[in-house]
C-alpha cells in the first residue's frame, strides 16, 4: 500500500492556521568551544521551541488538527494519549477553541506535565505506563463519550503542523547545512523533513533518539516500523515503543541519518544549554544538542531543534548542578 506523504502546501496551510496560537520561535546562535586553542569556536543555531505557550513544539500539530476538524466533531470535544507535552498542547488548543479536552497520561508522567494539562483546562486520566496502555484507554473513552482522538504523532495534520517549525528554520537560515531533530514517535522530524525537502533544501537532516529508546534506528535497519519490548531514558518525551507507519515513511523518504545519545550525554546537554545559552530545556529537548556536542560540525551552518522545556525545578537543579 502506498503511503501519501505530507505536502509542502499542507504545511504552508498549517502555518496560516496556527499563526495566532503558536509562537514563531527564535533561532539563536551560540558558540561551541571544542577545547582546542588553535581553532576558533563553532557557531550553531538553536531553534527554541521551549518558548511555545505550553513549552514545546507540540502546540503546532495539536492546534492544526483540532482547528481542522468539522464544527460538529470539534464541539463534541477531543481526547489524546500522551506522556506530557502533547497532552498539554491538546488541552491548550482546546481551551483556545472553547471545547473540552481529555488527556490520558501514564501513571509515571512527570508531575510538572500533569499539572500543565490541568492548568490548561484538560481532564487527566492516568492509565498504565506504556503508550499502548494510554491509547487503549483513550480509544475506550472516545467511544463512550463521542470524542475525537488527536494522536501524538501519527496523523497528517499533526505532521503538517510540526512541519511549520521547518519552514521557520529555513526562513531564518536559508543556507542551513544540517538540522538535528529529536525523535520520539517521529511527528516532528517527519514534518520538519517534509518542509525542508518541499522547499528543496539540501540540508542534512539528522534524527536523534535516546540510546535506551532506539525505535526509529531499529525500524530503519529492518526496513519497516519495529516495536521495541521496552524503552528507558531520562528523555521521557522520546519513549514510544515504535514509530508510526506514516512518520516512518517520512523518515525513510527524507531523513539522512538517525543517531542515538546516552542519558549522560543528554544530561550534559541540559547543563550546557543552561551555562552557555541560558536556555531551559527538558532532556527530550536537549537530545539534539547532545548529538551535536558529541561531534561538533566545523563546516556549514548547523541547527539543533530544542523541542521543549517542561521540566520540574527539582530535576532541572539536579541536571545543571
Amino acid at each position: 500500500m502506498t503511503t501519501t506523504l505530507v505536502a509542502l502546501s499542507d504545511i504552508e496551510a498549517a502555518a496560516v492556521r496556527i499563526r495566532d496560537v503558536a509562537v514563531r520561535t527564535p533561532l539563536i546562535e551560540v558558540a561551541v568551544e571544542d577545547g582546542r586553542r588553535s581553532t576558533p569556536p563553532v557557531t550553531i543555531g538553536l531553534k527554541c521551541e521551549n518558548l511555545q505557550p505550553m513549552g514545546a513544539f507540540k502546540i503546532r500539530g495539536a492546534y492544526n488538527m483540532i482547528a481542522s476538524l468539522s464544527p460538529d466533531l470539534r464541539s463534541a470535544g477531543v481526547i489524546t494519549y500522551s506522556s506530557g507535552n502533547h497532552g498539554q498542547a491538546v488541552a491548550l488548543a482546546a481551551r483556545r477553541l472553547g471545547i473540552p479536552a481529555v488527556v490520558v497520561m501514564p501513571e509515571t508522567a512527570p508531575g510538572v506535565k500533569v499539572d500543565g494539562v490541568r492548568r490548561h483546562g484538560g481532564e487527566v486520566i492516568l492509565a498504565g505506563t506504556t503508550s499502548v496502555d494510554r491509547r487503549t484507554r483513550a480509544e475506550a473513552e472516545a467511544s463512550a463519550r463521542g470524542l475525537t482522538i488527536v494522536p501524538p504523532f501519527e496523523h497528517p495534520w499533526i505532521i503538517a503542523g510540526a512541519g511549520t517549525c521547518g519552514l521557520e528554520i529555513l526562513d531564518a537560515q536559508p543556507d542551513v547545512s544540517a538540522v538535528y531533530v529529536p525523535v520520539g514517535g517521529g511527528g516532528l522530524i517527519a514534518g520538519v523533513a517534509a518542509a525542508l525537502r518541499g522547499r528543496r533544501s539540501t540540508a542534512r537532516i539528522v534524527g536523534v533518539e535516546p540510546a535506551g529508546a532506539p525505535k526509529m534506528s531499529a525500524s530503519l535497519g529492518a526496513g519497516h516500523p519495529v516495536r521495541l519490548e521496552r524503552t528507558s531514558s531520562i528523555a521521557d518525551g522520546l519513549l514510544p515503543l515504535q514509530p508510526g507507519d506514516l512518520t516512518f515513511a517520512h523518515v525513510q523518504a527524507f531523513v539522512d541519518d538517525v543517531v542515538t545519545v546516552d542519558d549522560e550525554a543528554i544530561a550534559g546537554a541540559v547543563r550546557w544549554l543552561f551555562r552557555e545559552a541560558r536556555i531551559v530545556a527538558e532532556p527530550s529537548g536537549a537530545a539534539t544538542v547532545a548529538a551535536v556536542l558529541k561531534s561538533v560540525p566545523r563546516d556549514g551552518r548547523t541547527v539543533a531543534v530544542i523541542s521543549g522545556g517542561n521540566i520540574s525545578a527539582e530535576d532541572y537543579a539536579r541536571y545543571i548542578a
